[in-house]
């Protein structure tokens, strides 16, 4: 007999108030180096933390969570276009912003700033979600599959290139490949993707010279140890630092002066030298375990949009947040992308709650099996 569920999934909830908790107190922690600095920078990066990305999260994800998934679907082409035309904003002048003197991945608006490719990345699911739903078993075809995969991945590199901001454009790529997969997609296609990615990641390596840098700096991090390794250096000397169990909460030592990006990029090392193993470890178990929590939701959705919908949030967010580690411990070159519910950054913190409001939702639908 089959039933349908009424309640949203509290296991996954309770994974993501975890996730968030610790999240949170590892963020203040790696705070304090700002505190040490400037007690004034120190309150408005707290605050905004806490009151915007948090507090206002929460909000947008109860009221997610009550908004019936499948309106997506039908206004899924509207969201879509509207998320790119907000992402094309940061090329016109007074509203996109530079990053690091070279990179415009921000909007700016009355003091107000934001990356608006959190919105595109959702923007994205919810429209290849709702394709992918709609040709069913085409989805293995070269028209109805292979070759819209190619269109939305071209779609997201146009626009994400041009900022330029290749680790959004290659998690968002795997992302929609990964539901192409879980659709029913052929695996020989996946395996051509593949290569044209290989021999983009060469073309960009080799016609953008900071591409070029870390991958030199991934092979011999050594090298350039006071310029474009000095932050991979130094997050390996924290992590190593922390050594089994780790000096204690609060008490890292290269927050306060060595380590750069020690509230965004580098949370990971404050956390790997205060917790230590053990620490990494749980919080990567913790991950997984909100993996496997979110595909058991995709697989007890009543429709296809439904689960490709929770796969596509759910790998999004691991995959983000797997990079933002891997980075960090040197086994992939460097990146800028955040720990979700860890990092700074109010505005990506709400979206990632909004989305797993979206995800709680649709487990209120989910099919329950009984003998």
């Amino acid at each position: 007999m089959t039933g349908t569920k009424k309640n949203i999934d509290k296991v996954f909830l309770g994974i993501v108030i975890a996730l968030l908790i610790f999240g949170f107190v590892i963020f203040i922690s790696a705070s304090m180096g700002i505190l040490a600095k400037d007690s004034v920078q120190f309150t408005s990066v707290a605050l905004k933390q806490l009151f915007f990305g948090i507090v206002f999260g929460l909000l947008a994800c109860f009221v997610f969570s009550k908004i019936d998934y499948r309106i997506y679907k039908k206004y899924a082409l509207v969201i879509f276009i509207g998320s790119i035309i907000l992402t094309a904003l940061v090329f016109v002048p007074h509203i996109g912003t530079n990053l690091n003197s070279f990179a415009k991945r921000w909007i700016s608006v009355f003091g107000f700033s934001f990356q608006p490719v959190t919105i595109l990345n959702l923007g994205f699911i919810i429209y290849w979600s709702a394709w992918l739903s709609s040709v069913k078993e085409k989805v293995s075809t070269l028209k109805f599959g292979f070759i819209p995969l190619l269109v939305f991945i071209a779609i997201s590199g146009l626009i994400l290139l041009s900022q330029p901001d290749t680790d959004s454009f290659l998690i968002i790529a795997a992302t929609c490949t990964t539901m192409f997969l879980v659709a029913g997609g052929k695996v020989k296609h996946v395996l051509i993707l593949g290569a044209l990615g290989v021999a983009v990641i060469a073309f960009l390596a080799f016609t953008r010279p900071y591409v070029m840098s870390r991958i030199e700096t991934f092979i011999n991090p050594g090298a350039n140890s006071q310029t474009s390794g000095y932050q991979v250096q130094q997050s390996l000397i924290a992590v190593g630092s922390g050594q089994f169990f780790g000096k204690g909460l609060g008490q890292s030592v290269q927050k306060y002066k060595f380590l750069p990006e020690s509230i965004s990029d580098t949370i990971f090392a404050v956390l790997a030298e205060e917790g230590g193993f053990v620490a990494c470890v749980a919080i990567i178990i913790i991950f997984l375990f909100f993996c496997f929590r979110g595909f058991r939701i995709a697989i007890r959705s009543p429709d296809i949009f439904g689960g490709l919908l929770v796969v596509g949030i759910v790998i999004l967010t691991v995959l983000q947040s797997f990079t933002n580690m891997a980075s960090v411990l040197g086994i992939i070159p460097f990146s800028g992308l955040p720990l979700a519910f860890f990092s700074q950054g109010g505005t990506a913190m709400l979206l990632v709650l909004l989305e797993m409001g979206i995800v709680l939702n649709v487990s209120k639908f989910s099919k329950v099996f009984k003998a």
